[in-house]
């Protein structure tokens, strides 16, 4: 059965989200080994986090996209975020001082830890601070309701991060594209040949003319020095339509570098 890879371990928010397209998964200590995976053959997809909804885009999937792999956006998977204090044994919280998590995690949780005069720890991810936690037996995990069942531990308080409309995108990778659905959306990242006043207006004004609606436009340091940038784009439609093909055409040649990311069905 094809391998479906995600970053692990198991518990991690990742992990929910590949489990809503495969029971046959293996999980991977980071992002760029999940993309390789997918790259060697040895998995026929992989899914990684490339946005949050407070925290922004994920910078390390972005500039791994750019890079380092040649893969395709084949699919989009958003989950909502719930964080929750887990403890190897029942305790109050009041008794609690020191919370591992990942720094995302530990972030959208921090008015809460304040509030309690809890010490946040870093971990590489919300289920390893839960295998810590469970090991050890020492302090508490931020994390989710399923590394709580994975590793035994009780839940002391549910829902504890500041905003309750938190959600994380996800995507997943492969080797292979999609086909158009009508109802597809876009990814393309590119930079400019220079920085003169007009020239990011005059590229997304192509889209203005051609009534295609733009969902994302965010930018990320290129690498080539200050004040040269990549941006990043979503836009509804599939690079196989006639419309799609001709915008991207001319976009070719008005960017000095351009990458389609992937087409892909509308979440």
């Amino acid at each position: 059965m094809n391998k479906v890879s995600f970053l692990g371990p198991k518990g991690t928010f990742s992990h929910e989200a590949a489990s809503f397209i495969s029971e046959n998964l293996i999980s991977y200590c980071s992002i760029p080994e999940v993309m390789q995976s997918v790259v060697s053959d040895e998995c026929v997809k992989g899914v990684v986090p490339i946005e949050n909804s407070i925290e922004g885009p994920v910078n390390l999937t972005l500039d791994s996209l750019v890079h380092d792999f040649d893969l395709n956006i084949v699919g989009e998977i958003i989950i909502p975020i719930s964080h929750n204090l887990l403890a190897p044994f029942d305790i109050s919280i009041d008794d609690v001082t020191d919370a591992y998590s990942h720094s995302q995690a530990l972030s959208q949780c921090r008015y809460f830890l304040q509030k309690h005069n809890i010490t946040p720890h870093y971990t590489v991810s919300t289920a390893e601070a839960a295998r810590k936690v469970a090991e050890s037996g020492n302090g508490v995990a931020i994390g989710t309701l399923k590394a709580g069942e994975i590793y035994g531990l009780k839940v002391v308080a549910k829902n504890i991060q500041e905003t309750l409309n938190n959600q994380t995108r996800f995507i997943v990778l492969s080797k292979e594209s999609t086909i158009s659905t009508s109802n597809d959306k876009t990814s393309i990242v590119f930079s400019l040949f220079d920085n003169n006043p007009g020239s990011l207006y005059n590229i997304l004004g192509i889209f203005a003319k051609n009534n295609i609606n733009l969902s994302k436009v965010e930018s990320r340091p290129s690498k080539e020095g200050l004040g040269n940038y990549l941006f990043f784009i979503d836009f509804e439609g599939h690079i196989y339509d006639k419309n799609i093909n001709s915008i991207l055409e001319d976009l070719k040649s008005k960017t000095s570098f351009f990458k389609v990311l992937g087409s892909y069905p509308i979440f």
